[in-house]
């Protein structure tokens, strides 16, 4: 019986790191993740490198010489609305995470994250969900709670259900693995992550999860 082959997708890679990034590309290549395609060691390099390459996916370092992962997102987007980003972070990066959700990444994974880890953040953000680091939740979560800030958000403006997706999100749950468990379609899980992000006023579902962190809509 003949098997059909899904296509990887082609990934660019951005670090200004080379043993990181050769290592990175490595990995990648071995485990059969994706199709590295270019690499760049800044934002520059990799601006120009989409005059010639239509990724699908760009891991990004943040803090990079010339033209930070920040400018570099902001630029890429502008030249390809539709490219998914993922951030590559530190711990010590944590003031960048709202501005890069703000710019449009779709996801966070720590530069230390194992292959597993970044094996489900590429076949997430591909399939169209958002992925953050469970490490780096657990951090932003920890930091929240030590600044002791008040909720004021009235919980009464979300439905039962939506409260549920809202949960699942937060917890990494992707899509579809949100519709097995809520015995619900992916069609619904979609609506209702609709109706949360114009509740909240979020521009995509990174934001959202830590709007709801933020405001301790959920509890993790």
């Amino acid at each position: 019986m003949d098997t059909i082959n899904t296509p990887k997708p082609t990934v660019i890679l951005v670090d200004d790191h080379l043993i990181f990034q050769q290592g990175l590309k490595a990995i990648i290549n071995f485990e059969g993740l994706a199709t590295v395609i270019a690499e760049a060691p800044n934002g520059k390099e990799f601006i120009e490198l989409l005059s010639i390459h239509k990724p699908d996916l760009v891991l990004m370092d943040i803090d990079m010489p010339h033209m930070n992962g920040m400018e570099a997102t902001q630029k890429a987007l502008e030249l390809q609305p539709d490219l998914k980003i993922i951030a590559l972070t530190m711990f010590e990066d944590e003031e960048y995470y709202y501005k890069m959700i703000d710019l449009g990444v779709k996801g966070f994974i720590l530069k230390s994250t194992g292959i597993h880890e970044l094996e489900r953040a590429i076949n997430d953000v591909m399939a169209g969900d958002s992925y953050f680091s469970n490490e780096l939740l657990r951090k932003i979560i920890v930091n929240f709670s030590r600044k002791k800030t008040e909720a004021v958000i009235d919980n009464s403006m979300f439905t039962t259900r939506e409260m549920e997706v809202l949960q699942e999100i937060c917890l990494g749950s992707t899509t579809d693995e949100i519709a097995q468990k809520l015995h619900i379609s992916p069609k619904t899980v979609k609506c209702h992550r609709s109706n949360l992000l114009e509740k909240t006023v979020c521009k995509n579902t990174p934001s959202l999860i830590l709007y709801a962190i933020k405001n301790k809509i959920i509890d993790l």
